[in-house]
């Protein structure tokens, strides 16, 4: 006898989502393969794959910005929450992952207030669910209350969940991966959900030395090549494409006019990838370039005045001991 199940409220929920994030990544695939230079937006790589290979990435020799930016946080986290403890808040984080920096700030910020209220928005339902059970676990007094959606829907609902002041958290130099100009109105949409006197704690790369940049985004062992090329598995899984690996080459390189790293994969000969589940043809030429990703590099001048043009004041900036890279606290005024 078949049995019939019936679906829980947040059961279809999840599938509604996924249906429409589906509907969502073939727009973009689509749009992106059909423009001049060809792309594909660099959010579709973390799927489940691609998370377990930025982590190992993460951890490699030449990926110097994880290290720098967890000795910031180790090392002044008791300064940047005194900065902005005068009250009580709310800690909101964008793009939460799985929680290794932020729990190094929370178990800091517990000291001072036992019971806060932490916020994480990811657009992964599933990231969230487990942040929100080891975060928990570690500690008992905290208060979670995950959100899974794009950045600035979620923020928009923020009004409805606290009246406190707000700290968000935006780590990792996620904002490199904005181009200048998305950066801005990024940044301005932020500044648009948060109070005078809200703060942001953001993670900038500093510009510096190309080799040393050229290392971390093309390693020795092949990590990043295989981020890249997951991102085409995972076209050919979820649209039924017909990208055939063998024939592309991962290739990074240093934009010294845009400040910016970018990342390719090349087509090693002229082909035509089919997308099934759009019933189209892309056609590509012999070493022609599908441009992944961008990972822009900032200055310290460029980082103040950022922060003037967005709506918040610069207070202060917290370095790694090598200045590769720093955690720049912001109010929003």
């Amino acid at each position: 006898m078949q049995q019939h199940h019936t679906a829980t409220p947040s059961h279809t929920h999840n599938q509604l989502q996924e249906t429409k994030w589906q509907k969502k990544l073939l727009s973009d695939v689509l749009k992106g393969l059909s423009a001049t230079p060809k792309r594909l937006p660099s959010k579709y790589f973390y799927d489940d794959e691609g998370i377990r290979l930025f982590q190992k990435i993460m951890a490699l020799p030449e990926y110097y910005l994880t290290r720098a930016e967890m000795e910031i946080l180790n090392h002044y986290r008791d300064e940047m929450v005194q900065c902005v403890a005068d009250q009580p808040f709310t800690l909101i984080e964008l793009g939460a992952g799985d929680g290794t920096k932020t729990s190094i700030l929370i178990e800091s910020i517990l000291k001072v207030q036992p019971h806060c209220l932490y916020v994480p928005i990811d657009i992964s339902t599933h990231a969230i669910e487990l942040l929100t059970q080891s975060l928990t676990k570690q500690f008992p007094t905290l208060h979670v209350q995950g959100i899974a959606d794009e950045y600035a829907r979620a923020l928009g609902h923020l009004s409805k969940l606290t009246t406190q002041r707000k700290v968000v958290l935006f780590l990792g130099s996620n904002i490199g991966n904005f181009t200048k100009q998305q950066a801005y109105t990024f940044l301005k949409s932020v500044r648009r959900r948060l109070q005078p006197g809200d703060w942001l704690l953001i993670g900038f790369d500093l510009k510096k030395d190309i080799p040393t940049l050229i290392r971390a985004y093309s390693d020795a062992a092949g990590v990043t090549r295989e981020f890249n090329f997951n991102l085409l598995r995972r076209l050919n899984r979820e649209l039924q494409a017909n990208f055939d690996l063998s024939t592309f080459e991962h290739y990074a390189t240093y934009n010294p006019i845009l400040g910016a790293m970018e990342s390719y994969l090349i087509s090693k000969k002229a082909q035509t990838v089919c997308i099934k589940a759009a019933g189209r043809t892309i056609t590509l030429d012999a070493f022609e370039p599908i441009h992944t990703e961008y990972s822009f590099k900032y200055s310290e001048r460029e980082i103040k005045n950022f922060a003037a043009a967005t709506g918040f004041e610069s207070v202060k900036n917290f370095y790694d001991q090598k200045h590769q890279f720093v955690d720049a606290l912001w109010r929003a005024v």
